[in-house]
């Protein structure tokens, strides 16, 4: 058996990689064969899941390996966003054009990422009683950077937690 699961692959959810696995045994050892074989206990298909099993095991750590890989992009992605708490400053990126001016100086496309004023940390928030009828307000944390600030502390676990192999892939 080749390996199906490549290294770098999108990763596949169990039953699929369950899936693929019987069509690969049934392609090479069809029913009436594999019953023969069994039957007259040859040990030929066993010696074929014997080499199947040991191969299947690489597809197996293939992608879990795929899974963390896929994981591990998402949490650098979502790390990699300004906090909601901190805001972000005016960023200019200039990128070559490959079109020349008449001095033969390279134009550049430029593009400006305006700056994102920091959220306020805390926010009023209505109090009500038993009834539904707003009673006062009161002072809480803001929502969107407790959220923020989970979704960040939960991406650096998934980094703290990818195997050196993963990430130097």
């Amino acid at each position: 058996m080749t390996q199906f699961v490549t290294k770098g692959d999108l990763p596949l959810t169990p039953a699929q990689l369950e899936k693929r696995a019987q069509k690969w045994i049934s392609r090479s050892w069809n029913t009436q064969a594999r019953e023969k074989s069994i039957r007259l206990a040859d040990g030929a298909f066993d010696a074929f899941m014997s080499t199947f099993s040991t191969n299947h095991d690489v597809n197996i750590a293939n992608n879990t390996f795929n899974w963390q890989l896929l994981e591990y992009r998402k949490a650098t992605a979502r790390l990699a966003r300004y906090r909601l708490a901190d805001g972000r400053a005016e960023q200019t990126f200039e990128e070559p054009s490959g079109e020349y001016d008449e001095e033969g100086n390279e134009i550049m496309h430029v593009w400006i990422q305006p700056a994102i004023e920091p959220l306020e940390a805390t926010v009023e928030q209505d109090v009500y009683d038993e009834e539904g009828n707003v009673t006062g307000a009161e002072t809480v944390a803001n929502p969107l950077i407790v959220a923020d600030d989970a979704e960040r502390e939960a991406a650096q676990a998934v980094v703290d937690g990818t195997p050196e192999e993963v990430k130097a892939f």
